[in-house]
């Protein structure tokens, strides 16, 4: 949905009228950076971040439901500051190519063994964006085929070819003709579905003929490229990602999965894809870094292990022994710590907590989502479920005032996506504001 620049400015200025605002370094910021819309303007400075927290410049904290989706265990975690640490002082910080080492290998090994069923093949990159990018061509080699299925409105990365398969006009806009063969889908949406229908089965059904349409009337197609659940957190069904599984094999098309935002534990699964079917290839990120460093990478069956001739994935930092530190300590905090079933527990609490405010408050027209990755939909009118845009921006300004900050997705839909580090007392301090707010508005 194309950014509403009045909305944003406006709830920025809001955010912004605050003591304690650095002026002067946000100053800085604005003369020395290339400006660009969901970036700039920036409303706050960061000195520190830590646990489920951020901290401005003045000391004030903020419970972050953001964090771009790299603060998975929470930030600064001392037993990913440590692993770092322990590479520095035993002077393995960087392995060239055609080198390996100790910390990229046992990342690979155990990533293997957590993955579900045959994903047993793996690649490392800088960011989610070149993951994407890898899954795609090594699908486009394995299979022969040039094209790619994805669905509109989504964002898979900022590459070219990321752009070009996450079909959000904002990001293509005025780049002139995209990569060739990247075809769409309407994106599966059951609270806004365009036959009015509450029948989710029904639902799947029209939306899989769309494909099934689009499939068999196309040739060439490599991979469809998805998220397991979708960006605005609408949780497709088990039974929908079954026919997709399905439609893919009996079409030679790759089923890639894009779990950057929601593997490791945030939807009370180590991924995503295990709450329904198995891709070919999925695809990790965001929280992989553990808010430190940025780590990225592809999970893959081994029927598709055939490239030993090409380079999907030359990356200088393809085999980082400090990025692979980190990812590893990652999995096992997450594992020591529980917190893939403290996710699906609190998950379960959250939601219901915000389906209490639903009923009390005609503006929520739609609570989803699945663990920790929650959607709260702001509706003008229960029946035509117009978009809230106005007050969900003022909500998100009173929020933020009050020490609790998420973003907006679509405009109008609360995206919360808390540290799997967060307590229930602050679960209820999220709800508590989002009320006071919710009658504030």
């Amino acid at each position: 949905m194309a950014v509403n620049q009045g909305e944003q400015i406006g709830a920025l200025k809001q955010m912004t009228e605050r003591e304690g605002v650095d002026d002067a370094l946000l100053q800085r910021d604005a003369d020395v950076f290339f400006h660009q819309t969901l970036s700039t303007p920036v409303f706050n400075t960061i000195s520190k971040a830590e646990g489920a927290y951020i901290f401005d410049g003045s000391g004030k904290k903020y419970l972050d439901l953001h964090g771009n989706g790299v603060h998975t265990i929470g930030y600064n975690h001392p037993k990913v500051v440590e692993a770092l640490k322990h590479q520095m002082d035993v002077s393995l910080s960087f392995a060239p190519r055609r080198f390996t080492n100790e910390p990229s290998v046992a990342l690979a090994e155990k990533l293997t063994e957590l993955a579900p069923d045959d994903l047993s093949r793996v690649l490392f990159c800088p960011g989610g964006s070149e993951a994407i990018e890898m899954a795609v061509m090594l699908a486009k080699h394995h299979t022969g085929k040039y094209k790619t299925l994805s669905f509109e409105g989504t964002f898979h990365g900022a590459g070219f070819q990321a752009v070009s398969i996450g079909a959000d006009p904002h990001f293509k806009e005025g780049l002139g003709p995209m990569m060739p063969g990247a075809l769409h889908l309407p994106l599966p949406d059951y609270f806004r579905n365009p036959w009015g229908s509450d029948d989710q089965q029904f639902v799947d059904d029209m939306y899989l003929k769309k494909l099934q349409d689009k499939i068999e009337s196309e040739e060439e197609i490599a991979a469809l490229v998805t998220e397991t659940i979708f960006y605005n957190s609408t949780v497709p069904t088990k039974y929908y990602w079954e026919q997709v599984r399905s439609l893919c094999d009996e079409h030679g098309i790759l089923l890639i999965f894009d779990e950057i935002y929601t593997a490791f534990g945030r939807t009370g699964k180590m991924f995503a894809s295990e709450h329904f079917i198995t891709p070919d290839i999925l695809v990790v990120g965001k929280g992989f870094g553990g808010g430190i460093v940025p780590y990225a990478g592809i999970i893959g069956k081994e029927k598709l292990n055939t490239l030993q001739h090409k380079s999907i994935g030359h990356y200088t930092h393809e085999k980082s022994p400090f990025c692979a530190a980190a990812a590893k300590s990652v999995i096992e905090v997450l594992e020591e710590d529980r917190l893939v079933e403290r996710a699906a527990t609190l998950g379960d609490y959250f939601k219901k907590g915000l389906e209490t405010l639903q009923g009390r408050f005609e503006i929520i027209g739609n609570v989803t989502g699945l663990g920790l990755n929650l959607g709260v939909d702001l509706i003008k009118d229960r029946k035509t479920k117009e978009r809230a845009i106005g007050e969900a921006h003022q909500l998100m300004a009173f929020c933020f005032e009050r020490g609790v900050s998420f973003k907006l997705i679509q405009q109008n839909i609360l995206n919360l996506k808390p540290a799997l580090v967060i307590t229930q007392e602050e679960i209820d301090t999220v709800l508590n504001t989002l009320e006071d707010g919710l009658q504030k508005i």
